[in-house]
């Protein structure tokens, strides 16, 4: 035991004496290790960080991969240590056979950022094996006749170990008549000749036996042995010769079984049984043997298994012909195997990215390497991706290309592409290999919601109930995921003054807007405000648009009379002379109404009156009219309830009292001054002063109350922004009547009325009510009609 354990140790000190490190320092020159045969696995090639100059953590980082052609690792890298170690042990036999050096090629990948490196593992030989004879008996039949110095080829012994370590000579064992000499052959190969150095006499000695010892030169060496059988036979003066020495031919690799490959001839000058010829292979080896045979007659070499190219290269096929008296001669058949173009492109991925985020500059999404196990033209190969793709080759080392984004992708337009790479190589016919890779495009925050609309325009009817659904704004985001959800907000007003809040609301998820409280159209005509839509990106984008809510108007408003008063002070009597004319204009009534549009529409029709048919109302004008010639029998006071009702859906309306009083000598355009009667039997002097008096209180008081008025309007400012009423030099300025929102009025109203003296008809301006705009200013009033209430009053409205 102890005897093998120093053994094994001497084995071990062995083995880490081959082991070292060849590192190249040249630019691209592969960086060059060594190990012995037969190593451990896990044993340490080389500190891979240290020949890379790189710290431990730096080369982890990096993410450095060892591969290799066909994904045949058989070395791995400790990312924690750095050292290279063996994946396994290792044969130099199975790896190379008989190829020498026994070179692994691999590479190192650094992955972050890409870098390469070329390296190569020498798998130096140790002597593992002996020498063995393929055929351990030996029979040579050699003639007497042969004289002194003739040679005679053995059959070779088999060492599969290479360099030193193969065969170094044959040794014979010791006899009188032969020695042994060590020959090479054209490939390298040893085998022995045995060469006669005294004439044979078979009476005195008809057979011989010998040891052929074959022995390497291992240390310490190996060697193996094989019997010879000599018998000695009767002279046959003459051996077969071949026609020629040596033969060449060339055969493709793909050629059927069975195929011809050369014919070879010799020729014997004997006769009869000592010229008959027989050919058959000689030190033929068991590959050789399985690959050809031969016809004894013909002599024809024909294929016995298909060839490859790809493993073996050429043939030395040896042939013996013999005589029938034992005689031979040989020669050798050099056969070249032609490449064919049998094997189609491989292509090995070495590192690849499946997920590319949109917007990113140039990216590494492949990197691969392609390999033909043919050679020359039929080896080389190009590599090549469809053309309407944004992606493009790039050539790195010797046979590696990475795969790269030519610009930033657009995962909006495209967010996926199907890549297929294909390697063809330049043989014929060519073949192609072809790899699918697909790249998914990830999203980015790049797109801002989009509206459906710049600009929504909504409707809802005033006096509307609470959280009524008015409407919803809709607005779309192109990217994925959470950078496609939209949340939704109202922006702030414009107008700082403008209550938003209280008034609009809307769903943060859907877009659905909502009106909070009742409108009133005679408040609030119309909103505006702005809608943000937000994404959930990060950053977040986000877009807006304009929303326009018109308040439809509902009839929620009577009709507010403005002429005559109607505040409960003393009543406004018209005097209507008695010889008025049928058609005589008594007054007019003047109404408004809150609402707009057909609701705002007003007809008037007499709804009571003292005395029927003697006074008619027009139904668009509001005015009073005398329906017939009056007499002295109608009654001289008169009370008249005028209705004025709106074109609402239901109809509203409210009611007006007119006091009439017939008075005499009252006549149009002015009242004149009493005269004397001229008959006291026809008039009552008291009568007619009673009159007058009244007649002149009335014009007194009428005159006062409008002098008021036009009095306080002018004190108010807001005379200049609508615009006095112009009037001739003598007359009154014009007033504005401010008629704020009382009763069933929901706004504040503005009339115009202009006074003008002299002796012709008073004349009043009613214009339209003045509705403040959005921004709080008034308009200017717009005189629309003159109409004269007989002699006495004009009124303007609008």
């Amino acid at each position: 035991m102890e005897a093998s354990w120093k053994i094994i140790c001497k084995q071990r000190q062995v083995l880490f004496l081959f082991l070292f490190l060849a590192l190249s320092q040249a630019g691209t020159e592969p960086r060059r290790y060594s190990v012995v045969e037969e190593t451990e696995g896990s044993s340490i090639v080389t500190n891979l960080a240290k020949d890379l100059d790189l710290s431990q953590s730096e080369l982890s980082r990096r993410g450095a991969r060892v591969i290799s052609k066909g994904n045949k690792l058989h070395l791995q890298l400790d990312q924690e240590t750095g050292y290279l170690l063996l994946n396994e042990k290792l044969d130099r036999e199975e790896l190379c056979g008989h190829t020498e050096p026994c070179v692994l090629r691999f590479q190192v990948l650094l992955e972050n950022p890409l870098q390469f490196f070329q390296a190569e593992l020498q798998v130096i030989d140790i002597n593992d094996h002996a020498p063995v004879f393929v055929e351990r008996d030996m029979l040579l039949k050699i003639s007497e006749s042969s004289p002194p110095g003739t040679a005679f080829p053995l059959r070779n012994a088999q060492d599969v170990d290479v360099g030193r370590n193969n065969i170094e000579s044959y040794i014979i064992s010791p006899n009188p008549y032969f020695r042994v000499l060590t020959r090479k052959r054209s490939d390298g190969r040893k085998y022995p000749e045995l060469v006669l150095d005294k004439a044979l006499d078979r009476e005195e000695e008809p057979e011989l036996r010998l040891t052929l010892i074959a022995q390497d030169g291992g240390s310490p060496p190996r060697s193996g042995t094989a019997q010879v059988y000599i018998e000695v036979i009767d002279i046959n003066d003459n051996a077969p010769e071949f026609e020629q020495p040596l033969y060449s031919v060339q055969i493709p690799e793909d050629s059927p079984i069975g195929f011809l490959i050369v014919r070879v001839s010799a020729t014997d000058v004997d006769v009869g049984v000592n010229g008959e010829i027989s050919y058959s292979l000689f030190q033929a080896s068991e590959e050789i043997r399985k690959t050809f045979e031969i016809n004894p007659m013909t002599g024809d070499i024909r294929l016995k298994k298909h060839l490859d190219f790809e493993t073996v290269q050429s043939y030395e096929v040896n042939i013996e012909a013999r005589d029938a008296g034992n005689l031979f001669g040989k020669c050798t058949v050099l056969t070249r195997v032609l490449d064919v173009n049998d094997n189609a492109p491989e292509v090995t991925m070495s590192a690849l990215t499946r997920q590319i985020p949109e917007n990113s500059p140039e990216t590494v999404v492949a990197v691969y390497s392609v390999s033909d196990l043919d050679s020359e033209e039929n080896g080389k190969v190009s590599c090549s991706i469809q053309d309407d793709l944004p992606f493009f080759l790039k050539s790195s080392l010797e046979n590696f290309y990475t795969l790269v984004t030519e610009r930033p992708l657009d995962r909006e337009s495209r967010d996926e592409y199907n890549i297929t790479i294909t390697v063809t190589d330049l043989g014929t016919p060519r073949l192609k290999t072809q790899k699918n890779i697909t790249v998914i495009v990830s999203d980015v925050n790049d797109n801002a919601p989009a509206f459906t609309q710049t600009s929504y325009t909504l409707f809802v009817r005033e006096n509307n109930s609470p959280a009524l659904h008015i409407g919803s704004v809709s607005a779309t985001d192109r990217d994925a995921g959470a950078n496609a959800q939209v949340t939704y907000s109202l922006l702030p007003p414009q107008d700082p003054h403008l209550p938003l809040a209280s008034l609009v609301s809307i769903n943060a998820d859907n877009g659905q807007l909502f009106a909070l409280r009742a409108l009133d159209y005679e408040a609030l005509q119309a909103l505006e405000f702005r809608v943000g839509a937000t994404d959930r990106g990060s950053p977040a984008l986000s877009s807006q648009a304009l929303v326009r809510v018109l308040v439809l108007d509902a009839n929620d408003n009577s009709p507010f009379v403005l002429y005559p008063l109607q505040n409960g002070s003393a009543p406004c009597t018209e005097l209507v002379p008695r010889a008025a004319e049928p058609g005589y204009l008594v007054s007019k009534v003047v109404a408004v109404d809150g609402d707009s549009g057909q609701n705002a529409w007003l007809s008037y029709q007499l709804l009571k009156a003292t005395e029927p048919g003697l006074f008619g109302v027009w139904a668009h004008n509001g005015e009073v009219r005398t329906a017939r010639l009056l007499s002295e029998r109608d009654a001289a006071k008169h009370r008249l309830v005028v209705l004025v009702k709106d074109n609402g859906e239901p109809p509203l309306s409210a009611s007006v009292t007119l006091h009439v009083l017939l008075v005499d000598g009252f006549s149009q355009p002015y009242l004149p001054l009493p005269e004397a009667a001229a008959d006291p039997a026809q008039a009552d002097p008291l009568t007619v002063y009673l009159v007058i008096a009244l007649a002149s209180v009335s014009s007194l008081f009428l005159f006062s109350v409008l002098a008021f008025v036009a009095a306080r309007l002018c004190r108010r400012g807001r005379a200049a922004s609508l615009g006095g009423c112009s009037v001739p030099e003598g007359h009154f300025p014009g007033h504005l009547v401010d008629v704020s929102g009382t009763g069933t009025l929901s706004q504040s109203y503005q009339y115009e009325v202009c006074l003008t003296g002299g002796l012709g008809a008073s004349e009043f301006k009613f214009l339209k009510p003045v509705v403040p705009n959005s921004q709080g200013h008034y308009p200017g009033p717009e005189i629309e009609e003159n109409t004269n209430f007989g002699n006495d009053f004009g009124f303007s409205i609008q």
